[in-house]
């Protein structure tokens, strides 16, 4: 077993290739942790968002602060908040973020990445 504490985990800023406004990221679980789950946890500042992307595996959002909107490529936006989960399946365009003036944090989870073959 092990106990991570989020509070004592180094936080990285998001890339501007990935995320328009401040994002943070906190890795929780990685490949050296567990082979079968990845969690890390995000925190997009004053209405940041990520660009329109991908994942070639499921992911799931727990938003675990504030207020934000999660859309689907050709869908409308939706509206998020704490206690709230989104499920995102492998490949579905889509981006996530905080609401405009806002601040929200999620955990994301997702498995790791398909092996090329």
């Amino acid at each position: 077993m092990k106990v991570v504490r989020i509070s004592e985990l180094p936080v990285a800023i998001g890339s501007s290739e990935m995320f328009i406004g401040l994002a943070e990221r906190q890795v929780i679980v990685d490949q050296e942790t567990s082979s079968q789950v990845r969690v890390a946890l995000v925190t997009f500042k004053d209405g940041a968002v990520n660009r329109m992307h991908t994942h070639d595996v499921d992911q799931i959002l727990v938003i675990t602060a504030g207020e934000g909107i999660v859309q689907a490529e050709g869908k409308p936006e939706q509206q998020v908040k704490a206690g709230d989960v989104a499920i995102i399946p492998a490949g579905e365009r889509h981006w996530h973020g905080a609401a405009p003036g806002k601040t929200m944090s999620h955990l994301t989870i997702t498995t790791p990445r398909k092996a090329e073959g």
